[in-house]
């Protein structure tokens, strides 16, 4: 499992926890996400994401 984060605001998305709120089940790789999601915090596309080392 992945963290990514979003370049504009920082929001994290940990595959492992997933977005329950916004429908994506714990265990959603980011590779599952559909394209049209956007970040929680500031609706960035999945294209303003990184990748975090851990």
């Amino acid at each position: 499992m992945k963290t990514w984060m979003c370049t504009v605001c920082g929001w994290i998305y940990d595959e492992e926890k997933g977005d329950v709120e916004h429908g994506l089940a714990p265990g959603t790789r980011w590779e599952d996400v559909p394209d049209d999601w956007v970040c929680p915090e500031c609706g960035e596309g999945k294209e303003a994401f990184e990748m975090m080392e851990i």
